[in-house]
């Protein structure tokens, strides 16, 4: 197959390409990506070198460049993943999620339909959020008929553009997937979010900054087992089907912030107290969802996927990676990105 990765040099993206371009030979990986400020080249160094993996620097909301790729290099199948994410960044300029989110994948939706037949071996994989369920109580899990209810311009963003994906599918009869996943988290991960950022700030000495109480739930997932979940819907789920991806491990923000620390006491021996008295509680963000929390069921039961790596497990694997990867750190801890952190958060 030739398998059209987009936004494949961000976060989830590459993780995608550095397990699968190396696993499947036979098929060939072309990645297109903006370049943005969340996108690194160095992420894919251990497959740039592969014969079976191409990089194109695409905007999906070119749909002149996205048609052109489609003409030179035939794709029997895409994963999208290509999206502005950062919900912070959402709320200080949305625009850039509806050219992204929306028109990109609309676009993309396009390509597709113009080039492909109605072969259900051709798929449009989308892969987006449980964030676009919008808020939970205490109690209760998103299931895959949870109706939509976006909080944030981001989360509003991947709901269109999942509706779209649906739409494409009922109106057209374009063969589409979706997966709706829980917080990743891992390597390669650019340094707003939150696991990446407490790691990164500790090291260095600076504020832990928290959201409100730090009592907001996420339910957390490590992006590699995503990534087989990805594929496996692809390879194996039926077309037209939503999968609810999830780790099924929720904790709030502040058990977050707790075992990073402790696990960078145990790799680095700092004092656990010293890394602890950096927590600092900010105001809350705007319609700040209280919990998240996912039933992957489905995908358990029909596929018979179940993460591999637990918290703790994944957790580990990944302040060792960060504290392994100086190089990576460096390349994206500009002045530009450091003064956009300090501003925010208001220190």
């Amino acid at each position: 197959m030739n398998v059209l990765v987009t936004g494949g040099a961000g976060f989830i993206g590459s993780n995608f390409l550095n397990m699968m371009a190396p696993r499947y030979p036979e098929h060939r990986f072309i990645n297109i990506d903006k370049l943005t400020y969340a996108a690194n080249p160095m992420n894919l160094r251990s497959v740039e070198v592969l014969p079976n993996y191409a990089f194109e620097r695409v905007d999906i909301a070119d749909s002149g460049a996205v048609r052109s790729v489609f003409e030179r290099h035939q794709p029997d199948r895409v994963f999208h993943f290509a999206a502005e994410s950062h919900v912070d960044r959402s709320i200080a300029g949305p625009e850039a999620f509806i050219r992204t989110n929306l028109i990109g994948t609309f676009n993309l939706l396009e390509a597709c339909r113009a080039f492909w037949d109605r072969s259900p071996d051709r798929v449009f994989h989308q892969v987006s959020t449980d964030e676009v369920y919008g808020s939970l109580g205490e109690t209760g899990f998103f299931t895959e008929e949870t109706c939509y209810d976006p909080s944030s311009p981001y989360s509003a963003s991947k709901a269109s553009s999942d509706h779209f994906v649906r739409a494409y599918h009922r109106t057209y009869g374009l063969s589409v997937k979706i997966t709706n996943c829980s917080n990743n988290y891992g390597p390669y991960q650019f340094p707003e979010k939150l696991i990446p950022l407490m790691i990164l700030n500790a090291l260095e000495g600076k504020p832990l900054p928290l959201y409100g109480t730090g009592r907001n739930v996420r339910d957390w997932l490590f992006v590699e087992d995503h990534c087989d979940a990805v594929w496996l819907v692809a390879e194996k789920g039926a077309v037209g089907e939503t999968y609810n991806i999830g780790g099924n491990c929720e904790k709030t923000n502040i058990e977050i912030v707790n075992l990073i620390l402790d696990g960078l006491a145990k790799e680095t021996g700092r004092d656990q107290e010293a890394l602890r008295s950096l927590i600092t509680f900010v105001p809350d963000r705007p319609g700040h969802d209280h919990r998240y929390a996912i039933d992957a069921s489905k995908v358990r039961r029909d596929l018979s996927w179940t993460p591999k790596e637990s918290f703790e497990s994944g957790l580990q694997k990944t302040i060792r990676w960060y504290l392994e990867h100086d190089e990576w750190v460096r390349s994206v801890q500009s002045g530009a990105y450091q003064e956009w952190i300090v501003s925010h958060y208001r220190f």
